[in-house]
């Protein structure tokens, strides 16, 4: 078995550049399970970093402070995406300033997310007239979902706990917050549930998704915060209007476990990493698939996909370029794809690796391991075209229901739905 396809010379596939690492520090207990790192994250404004070390630590890290030491094509980046760095605001008022933090969680940390707020954007619980947190625009919360199913919510620039939410009887495995800093926030868990929780309501739980059947591995809003992907053991796709609190559809076609999910910048494409050796790229509209990277080929019968078939696809991000995805597995290979293209763009070494993300710009793709350490690798730069800026500037407001409406020639419509990339 090959980990690419004949018509592809792995020798030709660019390698990516190796910017920096984030290294745990080494303890006795270190070989022992909970080292890992479970969960990369970057704060949506660029501030931060952060990553689950293992036994029970997270830390907390000025993105500004990672890139003065990372080489980008051999050049020192400096303070890019720091929104913070000035002390005062235009009132003249005291900033918060990044700090560097570690924070001990009291169990082990699955999940992170990071959520900031919009004053315009309410609670959804009606007639408050009291509330213990007041969240502001400049607040930053860091959520953690631990082993004993419970949420420690964290305030970023202090690194103090504000909220221990509870209601969940085993890991929460995923945590992820609405984009539309409203802090709606949801949990996925082992308790075969989704949970969705109100921070601007002091956390209280507004709603309990079921129709899993085994575990819950990760949940991810659309761009618009308007649909919600999940996806667990038992091969299960499932989305969900988040409006109502109701299934729109489960997605059926893979042959394992899905364990990681994420949409387009555009909303119009949906990832899935799974088990099998495969990430599909759906349609979220139409519960289509468009797209299948595979890990393994020739690509496994249903029985070996279905099994320990030593390719399992761990985690899959999408950029923001809305072009580039990249997956881990357990073949010990980075893969960064276009999504015009067959074959990886670029790939790179790692083992043990288990999460990946893209930094808010697209430019570092950060990836974490068994070790508890992150590294973290230059993404290859993909020039987009005017035509692909315009088709996400079309799909971020238009379904493909209603792409399908519009009265121009039928390979506008399929370049729109992405059915010609």
């Amino acid at each position: 078995m090959a980990s690419f396809p004949d018509f592809v010379n792995k020798n030709e596939i660019a390698k990516s550049w190796f910017v920096g690492e984030l290294l745990t520090p080494s303890a006795p207990f270190d070989q022992k399970s909970g080292r890992e790192t479970w969960t990369v994250s970057f704060a949506p404004d660029s501030s931060y970093f952060a990553w689950s070390q293992g036994h029970r630590i997270v830390r907390l890290i000025p993105w500004s402070q990672c890139l003065n030491n990372f080489m980008l094509d051999g050049n020192v980046i400096n303070n890019v995406g720091d929104r913070r760095l000035s002390t005062q605001n235009s009132d003249g008022q005291q900033k918060n300033i990044p700090r560097e933090h570690t924070i001990d969680c009291g169990d082990v940390v699955w999940g992170l997310a990071f959520g900031s707020s919009v004053p315009e954007k309410q609670s959804r619980c009606a007639n408050i007239e009291w509330h213990r947190f007041k969240f502001g625009q400049d607040q930053l919360l860091l959520a953690t979902g631990l082993n004993n199913g419970r949420i420690k919510i964290w305030d970023v620039y202090t690194g103090k706990l504000l909220l221990n939410l509870m209601d969940h009887t085993e890991v929460v495995r995923d945590l992820t917050f609405a984009p539309d800093g409203s802090l709606i926030l949801v949990s996925a868990s082992r308790d075969k549930t989704l949970r969705v929780w109100d921070l601007k309501d002091d956390g209280n739980m507004i709603k309990v998704l079921r129709g899993h059947q085994s575990w819950v591995y990760c949940s991810a809003f659309s761009p618009d915060s308007s649909v919600l992907c999940s996806v667990g053991a038992g091969k299960a796709v499932f989305l969900w209007d988040m409006d109502t609190y109701t299934m729109i559809r489960k997605l059926e076609g893979h042959h394992n476990d899905v364990v990681s999910c994420e949409f387009s910048p555009d909303g119009a494409l949906l990832a899935t990493a799974s088990y099998d050796t495969r990430v599909l790229v759906w349609d979220p509209c139409t519960g289509s698939v468009l797209l299948e990277f595979g890990h393994l080929f020739p690509p496994p019968s249903l029985i070996f996909a279905g099994g320990e078939n030593d390719r399992w696809v761990r985690s899959v991000s999408f950029c923001h370029d809305g072009q580039s995805i990249a997956s881990i597995a357990d073949d010990r290979i980075i893969r960064f794809w276009n999504i015009e293209q067959k074959s990886p763009q670029a790939i790179a070494p790692l083992s043990n690796g288990l999460c990946c993300a893209f930094s808010i710009d697209g430019s570092v793709l950060a990836a974490g391991t068994r070790d508890g350490s992150v590294y973290f690798w230059a993404t290859p730069r993909i020039i987009s075209s005017l035509q692909h800026l315009c088709r996400m500037a079309i799909r971020r407001v238009m379904s493909t229901d209603e792409v399908k409406k519009l009265p121009v020639p039928d390979r506008v419509v399929d370049f729109l739905s992405y059915r010609i990339m």
